[in-house]
């Protein structure tokens, strides 16, 4: 001990004090700010600790839940419900939320999130981690015990495909079609509750289909027609029309069947109902079906030879042709809406779904009204415009606003809404595979309203309960959160028969008194004033006047 020398021993702690000093001052200087970005060694080390923390039992673990559609479909419902606040919608984390975590909310479908074992998402989500925005998942008296392996199995539906999964997928989308049939051996369910859908019941051949033609036809005084002239009946919710079949084309006939009045009436689409008449002569039999319906109500409508692969909105209209899934049935080899970015997902509704022209009109001397040459898989604006509209014009198919008058017009709101440009889909609502809901939608409406927009969400309302924002009581009509968001102001072209706007903005009395644009208000009570409901609001406590009066 005589030759030991504190001197080296001093010099380390030294030099330690010294780079712990350098790191607290730093630490000091840049805050202890959740706004401040993760350093990339921050970042490393602390995931590093997190996984080690993880018990091996529980990393090893396999999940004895089983990824079926129905088991995926319960899953999103808890995803949306208690963990899209932070993650966003589409589980990418940008959300408001979790743009203001420290860490950052992680995207879920990240290499960095997917490369973790079933057993370590699953100890994740059930313990939550320290120090983060991530919560435990609760006792077992708040939640079912299997709800996390769900997410799990949700979490690995979000895993994107490889490179050789993106080019078995390139080839699929040459494959060939080969009909909804096809799909039922291994998707009998879903198949089943598919058939039983408007999609897949629009168009049908009254030989095949007797039940098909609702009215009498020998009731029809507007434009008397037989059953031998019905080549194809379309639509059954608001109305029916029927198509007559003159060479390799279908024109429609006279008269329709106004479904909700039980009356007929006549049908023709004159010059300035769309944008189309003008370019064809004054009759039905001058309106071919082919270039102005039979693109949207088919799959793979061929303009040449006039005829689809399949008649209706079939499985390949949404998830491409099927020849390549039919020989190697995995999910690179078929097109899934639900794996891609929000606009391409959105563009699988929005082609047919929207009032629009084509890129390129005519297309072999017609002009026509769907975007020919478009896919799913595709970019639908390298095909399609949508209608465009001058702030106050009044005379197309738009309110002043924007929003949109007519059916079939969809796509034109959403693209409006905060709701599109925060990642929401048509699906995040509707399940065009069929349910026992209005329109198809995946739950009855306030429900999926409510798993995003709870009493004093961040995503609002901001009030304690949901009577407090509504102004009417709970289970009335008026605390529908659709009645305020989605007023049912566009019309079919049929008395009476009105869809809801897809903007889910609130129109204001004040804004039917200068534009003339539908509210939701007046609409219910249809004997008092906008003037009577502007000043109504008024008196709401949480209301800011400003905006009533705008």
């Amino acid at each position: 001990m005589k030759n030991f020398s504190w001197k080296p021993v001093a010099r380390t702690i030294a030099v330690l004090a010294f780079i712990g000093a350098i790191g607290a001052g730093a630490l000091v200087w840049r805050g202890f700010r959740a706004t401040t970005e993760p350093t990339a060694f921050e970042s490393t080390v602390a995931r590093a600790a997190r996984n080690l923390a993880i018990p091996h039992s529980e990393t090893v673990a396999l999940s004895p839940v089983k990824a079926t559609p129905e088991v995926l479909g319960e899953a999103r419902d808890i995803f949306n419900a208690r963990c899209a606040t932070c993650h966003g919608g589409d589980a990418d984390g940008h959300s408001r939320v979790g743009h203001d975590l420290y860490p950052r909310a992680p995207d879920l479908h990240s290499a960095r999130t997917q490369g973790l074992t079933d057993g370590e998402l699953h100890y994740i989500i059930e313990n939550g981690v320290q120090l983060t925005g991530m919560p435990a998942w609760g006792t077992p008296h708040q939640a079912r015990d299997d709800d996390p392996w769900k997410l799990v199995a949700y979490i690995r539906s979000l895993k994107p495909l490889n490179a050789s999964e993106t080019a078995m997928q390139r080839v699929a989308m040459s494959a060939h079609y080969v009909g909804s049939k096809s799909c039922e051996k291994c998707h009998a369910s879903i198949y089943a509750r598919w058939q039983k859908t408007p999609m897949a019941n629009i168009v049908r051949d009254p030989r095949e289909h007797p039940e098909a033609i609702i009215p009498n036809l020998a009731t029809n005084t507007v434009a008397k027609f037989t059953i031998d002239q019905v080549a194809l009946v379309y639509g059954q919710i608001w109305k029916q029309r029927y198509f007559t079949k003159v060479g390799d084309d279908y024109f429609p006939l006279d008269a329709q069947w106004d479904v909700g009045n039980k009356v007929w009436r006549p049908y023709l689409v004159k010059p300035g109902a769309s944008w189309w008449a003008k370019y064809y002569g004054p009759t039905n039999l001058d309106h071919p079906t082919g270039p102005t319906c039979d693109g949207c109500h088919s799959v793979n409508y061929d303009t040449l030879t006039k005829k689809p692969s399949e008649w209706n909105v079939g499985c390949e209209r949404c998830h491409g042709p099927g020849s390549e899934h039919i020989a190697n049935p995995v999910r690179s080899t078929v097109l899934n809406p639900a794996h891609m970015n929000y606009v391409d997902a959105n563009d699988t509704c929005i082609q047919c779904h929207s009032q629009g022209q084509p890129l390129t009109n005519p297309h072999q001397g017609k002009y026509f009204d769907w975007p020919v040459g478009y896919s799913v898989g595709k970019s639908l604006h390298d095909y399609w415009k949508l209608d465009e509209h001058a702030l106050g014009d009044t005379a197309g198919m738009h309110f002043a606003d924007g929003t949109a008058s007519k059916n079939r017009m969809q796509g034109n709101d959403f693209v409006q809404s905060v709701m599109y440009r925060r990642g929401v889909t048509c699906f995040s609502c509707h399940d065009v595979h069929g349910t026992d809901n209005f329109a198809q939608l995946r739950k009855p409406a306030n429900k999926i309203c409510l798993d995003c927009h709870g009493p004093l969400s961040p995503n609002g309302p901001r009030t304690a309960t949901l009577a407090a924002h509504t102004h009417h009581k709970d289970g009335s009509a008026g605390s529908e959160c659709i009645a305020c968001h989605m007023p049912k102001i566009q019309t079919q072209g049929i008395p009476g028969a009105f869809v809801r706007a897809h903007t889910f903005g609130f129109i204001t009395p004040a804004m039917t008194e200068k534009y003339g644009i539908p509210n939701a208000c007046t609409s219910c009570h249809t004997e008092k004033s906008p003037a009577w409901a502007r000043e109504a609001m008024r008196k709401w406590p949480e209301h800011s006047p400003w905006r009533g009066d705008q």
